[in-house]
């Protein structure tokens, strides 16, 4: 998660289809989240996560303010639903809610990338444990094991990141199709290899524009692309805003959310242009 800001939805908004990793929080009025077939009515407290992979849009009648934040799921223990909807996140939550309201990432305060992440991880373990309790499989004991063939993956990805990996690759490695990779990898992250390989290296790539100084040339390179030219397509698909603007102002990130809000998501995987990348950093819940 690299930017949350509250937005008002004017009354009688329909909202357009969009394709793009987001938690919301209804902080006035009443939403109707559209995705994956279904709507669901939100009401002042209530919140839902959206995963990348899943269309949505959002309408209101008499209009709503909203908190809103890029928070992604980046390797979970837990097959997830999308959408994910909390009931009275707010009631049960209050202090995470509360953090957000009073030290938005973009507002006065101005939290560095480590509140971020921390952010993050109190969205996700919270948006998590009620799930778990909503559905009755309960928050006690230890999470529930990956799918032992997609966790030598990711722990292969990790370990040796400066591979040239590709689905084939990653599927011979466990000895597995490319097509039953594909099913372990969506029954159990709810995405597919190529998805996860992306998002490994997007966030690489936003650890490296934040935390360090590296040209963007260089950042390409290190989180497997060929060419600063595929690196900055790449990742202005993925956020809607170039690597460098997203180095100078990573908060800036929320104002390219709105525009996106108002085209089509278009993306197209292009792992073919990838480059073996470095060592990165991955978290393996919500992020």
């Amino acid at each position: 998660m690299t930017f949350a800001y509250q937005e008002q939805l004017a009354a009688g908004s329909a909202g357009e289809d969009v394709r793009h990793a987001t938690w919301l929080l209804v902080d006035d009025g009443t939403v109707v989240l559209t995705a994956a077939g279904q709507s669901h009515l939100l009401r002042a407290g209530d919140a839902a996560l959206i995963g990348a992979q899943v269309r949505h849009r959002l309408a209101t009648h008499d209009g709503a303010t909203l908190t809103r934040a890029d928070l992604r799921a980046v390797a979970v223990g837990y097959p997830l639903a999308n959408p994910l909807v909390v009931r009275d996140f707010v009631g049960r939550h209050g202090g995470v809610a509360e953090l957000l309201r009073r030290c938005p990432l973009a507002g006065p305060c101005r939290p560095s990338a480590l509140f971020a992440s921390g952010y993050a991880s109190l969205l996700g373990a919270a948006m998590t444990a009620s799930w778990l309790e909503d559905t009755g499989r309960g928050t006690d004991g230890p999470a529930p094991a990956l799918d032992p063939a997609v966790g030598q993956v990711m722990n292969a990805l990790i370990a040796d990141p400066g591979r040239a990996w590709s689905v084939e690759t990653m599927a011979e490695s466990v000895h597995l199709s490319r097509s039953a990779l594909g099913e372990r990898f969506r029954r159990s992250l709810g995405q597919s290899p190529s998805e996860a390989l992306r998002d490994v290296r997007m966030r690489a790539a936003r650890h490296l524009l934040t935390g360090s100084d590296r040209p963007v040339e260089q950042v390409a390179y290190a989180v497997g692309y060929g060419s600063g030219a595929a690196f900055s397509r790449a990742f202005t698909a993925a956020h809607g805003i170039g690597p460098q603007a997203w180095r100078e102002d990573p908060s800036a990130a929320r104002d390219a959310d709105r525009r996106e809000a108002h085209g089509s998501d278009d993306r197209t995987d292009r792992t073919e242009e990838q480059h073996p990348a470095d060592a990165v950093l991955v978290e393996h819940r919500a992020s």
